[in-house]
Parts: structure tokens; C-alpha cells; sequence
């Protein structure tokens, strides 16, 4: 019984029996009796089983390590795809029927790798729009980045992209605020310096005064936003036009005298002594004088401001505006005496309302380039993506640009329709117009037309290096037949 133990069954065991055979030969060789065989059989079963054992125990051991690894994996997995709110969860689960244990493990480690990847990324654009979100809200309430260190509710726990559409949401509402913050306390300055110019007053000394951050000077100290400032600009403002009120009252009452001098003739004017003394008209004239400075100063401010409000209305249109009236022309007039300032803003107010109206004009076929110049983009990125080795690579990024290669097909496919019915629309636009539709200074038809050419070039191209390709493997099969 014991020697069929040893000799059968599968070749694990079946390949100790020549070695048995052999071993019984030498002991009959030697004289060991049948009980002494018989004991050694039994020796040598026992032998076997404890290495048996021994090596069950040690798999079964590695196989409860591999399904705790597994466990834990999957744990972590469920964890961070519900943290993240992956749109397709699937992708994200390891299968368990067609592979080994050691493969589960593997593909949930990989699996782990890529997941953790996504969790730094969304955190970490979860942390810079949050630390956005607390600078500006810190510059809101007028207090000093990081002095608010109070935890946050859910932090790391909820990294979805719902969660982080919701903190763009904030923030974007959050830098409007600041930038209509921002614009007012600009308003304010601009005001203060022109009352504090008008007044001779120390301009630095009276914005510091109210914060030390409102001056250029100190480009160190961020601007304050905060509802103090606008309140104290508000004030300070309030103050300064109620004493230009009083000194332009008192700067009046100087001059009435002179003035009574322009009267009619033919009123009976009675005139002050030493009204019309060289000392009295001399100060009449630098009055004069600097009031004239002053609204030439004033007009150049306002000619200034509405010519840049023209440039960006023609800078959104892509195309040039009126060069009549460029800055530096305009304050030359201005200083030369050779234009009225009143009239040279009545022109640069003509050329921005005609300046409105044709950005209203051209804004269906604006769309239309900017829909064309992105379906380009796309269109350029394919073809790098092409070329690049490790396209075909395993990874998050890998299959994202795959997923995008297969939109941009879809887009490339639009092209020519996309181009042609932009040309009949801007042709319908000049035809309207009677004048070029320009874009950066180029008329936009011959743009298209140009491009369309480079379309059909570059289709040639392709066509003709297919054409060598095929031709190149039927001269290549031809040799192998000859060959054969």
C-alpha cells in the first residue's frame, strides 16, 4: 500500500518512482528484511506530507495576504472614486472572475496609482482656487491673507466636480466683486488726485491718510478694496469737493470787480478803486491762464479716456482704429491750440459710436472666426498628436488624448463647411457694407481663400505620399515573389 502511495498519481509523485525502484534494488542488495522496507516507506510518506504541508500552509498564507491587499485596495478605490465622483465608476473596478490573484492586485494597484494622481490634481485645484477664494475675501474684508485659520467643513472628503464648479462659481463671483471693488476705489483716487491737483493739496500725503496701499508709489502694499477704504475715499472726496466749492466762492468774490468791468457799455457801472490797476489785471490774467491750464489738463484727461475706450472696442473687432485722432496727435492739437477740445471729443465720440455699430455688425461672423480658429487649433494638435510615440501608451493622459483625437476628427471633418459659409456670410457683409471686411489688418475673404488653397495642398500631399506607399509595398511584394 504504501509504495502505491509513493508511485501514483499525478507527476508530481510519479516521478519519485524510479527513484523508489532503485531504492528497494539496493535493499535487497544489502538484506533489509520486509518490515524494515515497510518502515521506511512510512518514513519517507511522512517525509512528503510535512513538505506538503508546509508549502499548502505557505500558499494559503500568501493568498490570505494577496485578498487583504485586494481588500484594502478596493477599499481605498471605492473611497477615492466617491471622493472624486467619477463620471463612470466602472473603469474604476477590478475584475474578479477572469483573473488570477496576483493580477487582480496588480490591475488594483494600478488602478490605486492612477486615482491617487486624480486626487492630487483635484486637490490641487481645489487649494489654489480656495487660497484665491480667501486672498480676495481677506482684501474684501480688509484684513491681512492667512489670518483666517478656522477648519473647514468636509476638507479632502468631497473632490468632486460638482463640489469644484461650485468653488469656481464662488470665485468668479468673488473676483467680480473685487474687480467693481477695485473700479470704484480707482474712481475715487482719480477723483482725488484731480481735486487735490485743482486744491494744491499733498496728493500721497492725503491717500495714505486714508491707506498707505492706494498709492503707485508703493506698488509693495496691494490696493485696498476693503468697505473702510471706500467709505474714508468717500469721505475724503466729500471733503475736497466742498473746499473747492468754498475757495472757488472766495476765488469769485476776488474777481467780481474785474468783472463788472465786461458790463454793457450802456449800464451805468460804478468800478472799485484800483480795479483796473497793471497789479489787478496782471492777477486777472494768471487767473486766466491758470484756469485755462487747468480745463486744457482736464480735456486731455477726458480726450484720453474716450480714445482708449475706442481702441478697445476695435481691439475686440481685430481691427485698427481711427488714427485721426491717436493720443499723441490728440494732445499736440490740444497743447498747439489748433483744434477745440470739445470738438476733438465730439470726433472721438462719432468714431466709437460708428466704432459700436459695426462690432454689432460683425459679430455673427466674430463667432464664426473664433469657431474656425479653435477647430484649427484642433486641427494642429491632431497632428502632433499623430506623430507622438507614446500615444498608444497605457495611463489617464494617454486615454484622454485619445478621447480628444476622436472629437477633433469630428471637428477637422467641419473645416471646409465651417469656412465656406463664413466667406458667403463676410461676402454678404461687404456687399452690405460696400467696403473689405479686415481682420488684423488683412481682408478676411482672401484669408480664407488663402487657406482653402493651403487645404487642398496639403490634401495633394497626403494623397501623393499614399500613392508612393502603395506603389513602394507592391514593388516590395513583387521582389519577395521573385524572390520566392
Amino acid at each position: 500500500m504504501a509504495p502505491l502511495a509513493l508511485s501514483g498519481g499525478g507527476a508530481e509523485v510519479g516521478s519519485c518512482a524510479p527513484l523508489l525502484a532503485e531504492l528497494r534494488q539496493l535493499w535487497g542488495e544489502i538484506g533489509k528484511s520486509r518490515e524494515e522496507r515497510e518502515r521506511m516507506v512510512h518514513e519517507l510518506e511522512a517525509e512528503c506530507t510535512r513538505v506538503y504541508r508546509r508549502k499548502v500552509d505557505e500558499a494559503t498564507g500568501e493568498r490570505a495576504l494577496l485578498h487583504q491587499s485586494l481588500a484594502a485596495s478596493e477599499a481605498e478605490i471605492a473611497a477615492l472614486t466617491a471622493a472624486l465622483g467619477a463620471e463612470n465608476s466602472t473603469q474604476f473596478k477590478v475584475n474578479k472572475w477572469t483573473v488570477s490573484l496576483n493580477e487582480r492586485v496588480s490591475s488594483a494597484t494600478a488602478l490605486l496609482e492612477e486615482l491617487r494622481a486624480m486626487r492630487a490634481e483635484r486637490s490641487k485645484q481645489f487649494s489654489d482656487i480656495r487660497s484665491e477664494i480667501e486672498k480676495i475675501s481677506a482684501e474684501i474684508a480688509g484684513r491681512s491673507h492667512g489670518q483666517d485659520t478656522s477648519p473647514r467643513a468636509g476638507d479632502g472628503h468631497d473632490l468632486t466636480i460638482r463640489r469644484l464648479g461650485e468653488y469656481r462659481a464662488r470665485l468668479s463671483t468673488l473676483q467680480k466683486e473685487k474687480s467693481d471693488r477695485l473700479h470704484k476705489v480707482l474712481e475715487h483716487v482719480t477723483e482725488v488726485h484731480s481735486l487735490c491737483d485743482v486744491l494744491g493739496e499733498d496728493f500721497i500725503a492725503i491717500v495714505n491718510e486714508v491707506h498707505p496701499g492706494l498709492h503707485e508709489a508703493d506698488p509693495g502694499k496691494p490696493t485696498s478694496i476693503s468697505d473702510t477704504t471706500l467709505t474714508r475715499l468717500s469721505q475724503v472726496v466729500a471733503m475736497l469737493t466742498s473746499e473747492k466749492a468754498k475757495r472757488a466762492a472766495e476765488e469769485r468774490r476776488g474777481f467780481q470787480k474785474a468783472a463788472a468791468v465786461l458790463k454793457p457799455a450802456k449800464e451805468e457801472v460804478l468800478l472799485s478803486s484800483g480795479v483796473l490797476s497793471m497789479a489787478s489785471i496782471k492777477k486777472t490774467e494768471e487767473e486766466v491762464e491758470r484756469l485755462t491750464r487747468l480745463k486744457a489738463g482736464r480735456m486731455k484727461e477726458l480726450v484720453l479716456k474716450r480714445r482708449l475706450e475706442l481702441e478697445n472696442i476695435c481691439r475686440s473687432m481685430h481691427v485698427e482704429p481711427d488714427a485721426s485722432t491717436v493720443p499723441e496727435k490728440s494732445i499736440a492739437l490740444i497743447d498747439s491750440g489748433l483744434v477745440n477740445p470739445s470738438e476733438l471729443m465730439a470726433s472721438i465720440d462719432d468714431q466709437i459710436a460708428k466704432a459700436k455699430e459695426e462690432h454689432q455688425s460683425r459679430k455673427d461672423i466674430m463667432e464664426k472666426i473664433n469657431k474656425w480658429l479653435l477647430a484649427c487649433e484642433e486641427e494642429k494638435w491632431l497632428d502632433d498628436h499623430n506623430v507622438d510615440e507614446n500615444r498608444f501608451s497605457t495611463g489617464r493622459t494617454a486615454r484622454m488624448n485619445l478621447k480628444r483625437a476622436e472629437k477633433a476628427r469630428v471637428i477637422i471633418m467641419k473645416i471646409p463647411a465651417i469656412v465656406d459659409n463664413l466667406m458667403s456670410r463676410t461676402l454678404a457683409w461687404e456687399s452690405e457694407r460696400k467696403k473689405p471686411f479686415l481682420y488684423d489688418g488683412a481682408r478676411l475673404v482672401a484669408v480664407l481663400e488663402e487657406h482653402k488653397q493651403a487645404r487642398l495642398r496639403q490634401e495633394e500631399e497626403r494623397r501623393r505620399l499614399r500613392v508612393n506607399k502603395s506603389s513602394l509595398l507592391l514593388f516590395t511584394a513583387s521582389i519577395w515573389m521573385t524572390l520566392a
